[in-house]
This record gives structure tokens, sequence and C-alpha cells, in this order.
């Protein structure tokens, strides 16, 4: 394998650290941690549907951010309205500013560059924000600007066929000799695979492989440290 692309959030850091945060600051009833966890997966499923209605112009960017946790808290019967979903989504931002790596992507990414494979970025959202993210991590210790892709920037975004395609002419890809490693089944596993790339599906949340899926990822892994595992294993075949 020559190239590998990843996803960022929840692929290359834990984003639900980020929501359990917010979490404690912002609502006043006490939570487990488990209904923390369902509160979060509810939150990321309307923020992928919303997204993409944000990104068809069907909706407005706010209503993309303050609908996902309006609607989450709706479905757990939380007390939740417009104002206070605002300052959760501002909040939850801040929190975004003391994000950190994975430990086992913190050794991947370094052993990765040693090999000699080609490492590049591709992650949906707003510039600037995913921006400060990749400036949070650190990543361009090991990737830099120029192969580092936001689909804010580009005005496409993943699964779609054109962000790929926009990648593969930015970086003069082999479409057979590049991998993508993301979390999202549908964004990440569908779009790679699409597009002709391989792909391994970081699914540490260990979500269920739909049942009608047209396509199934090379590989499929549920923590950071199996996915650097394959790449220390010699028996690894990418």
């Amino acid at each position: 394998m020559k190239t590998i692309i990843f996803d960022v959030d929840d692929t290359l850091y834990d984003q639900a650290q980020s929501f359990h945060n917010t979490v404690k600051k912002l609502l006043d009833q006490p939570l487990s941690k488990e209904e923390v966890d369902q509160l979060y997966k509810a939150s990321r499923k309307y923020s992928e549907s919303l997204f993409d209605q944000s990104e068809a112009g069907e909706i407005s960017q706010f209503e993309w951010q303050t609908g996902r946790i309006l609607l989450a808290c709706h479905d757990f019967k939380i007390p939740m309205d417009t104002e206070k979903a605002a300052l959760f989504h501002e909040t939850y931002v801040q929190e975004q500013t003391n994000i950190a790596l994975f430990p086992e992507v913190e050794e991947l990414l370094p052993l990765l560059v040693n090999k000699g494979i080609e490492l590049g970025i591709l992650t949906n959202g707003e510039e600037k924000h995913q921006t400060m993210k990749i400036k949070q991590l650190g990543l361009s210790r090991w990737i830099p600007a120029e192969k580092t892709f936001i689909s804010g920037t580009i005005g496409h975004a993943k699964p779609k066929r054109e962000v790929f395609n926009y990648i593969e002419h930015s970086m003069n890809l082999n479409q057979k000799e590049t991998m993508y490693i993301g979390d999202n089944f549908e964004k990440d596993i569908i779009g790679a695979k699409q597009a002709g790339w391989k792909a391994i599906w970081m699914n540490h949340r260990k979500k269920p492989l739909p049942i009608d899926a047209e396509y199934k990822p090379d590989l499929e892994v549920h923590s950071a440290s199996e996915l650097l595992e394959i790449f220390l294993s010699k028996k690894n075949s990418f």
C-alpha cells in the first residue's frame, strides 16, 4: 500500500469525550456514563442526516449544529430548547480544543511515515472548525497541509465520488494502492469502496454491518490498538 488517507473525527481521537464533558457542564439532570453514551450515539445519528441536509442547502448550518442535540434530547425526554442547544454546540466546540490522538495512533502515524507510506487526511465539516481540530491533534507532524482535505473547502463531502476524485487528482494517486481508514460506514467505507480504494473500518463503536450493504470493508477493527497491531504485524497484506 503506497498511500493511506485518514478520517479525523472518531477515527484518530475519541469524539465522545468532548460530548461527555459538555453534557456534564450543561445538562441539569444527572446521567450515567451509559446514558450519555446513548445520547451521544443519537446525536451522531442526527448529525449525519442533518449534515447531508445542510450540504444540500435544505437547512442552515445553525440548524444542523443545534438540531442534532435537540432531536437527541427529545428522544430521551431531556429538556432542550434552541437557545440551550446553541450553547451546547459552542461549549462542545470549546471542549474540542482539548482533544488528543489515541495513544496508539500517536505511535502509528510515525511508523507509517518511516515505512515510506504517503499519508493524507480527508474529513467532512466546516473548514475553520476542522482545521482547528487538525491543529490541536498536531497532525502536521506527519501530514502536510497540501495533503489535508476538508469537505467545506473542497465543496464536496463524503461519500460523494467527487471528493475522492479531487484527492486522487491532487495527490496523483493510484486507486489500487490507496487505502482509506474511517469510522463511518456510509461516509467512509462506502465512499472509499465506490472510489475503487481499499478501506479499513475503524469500528470502535462496534456498530453492526448493514445487512443490505453493497460494499464491505477490506478489514474491520474495533480499537486503535487493533489498528496499530495490524501495521506492526509482519503478516499483514497491506
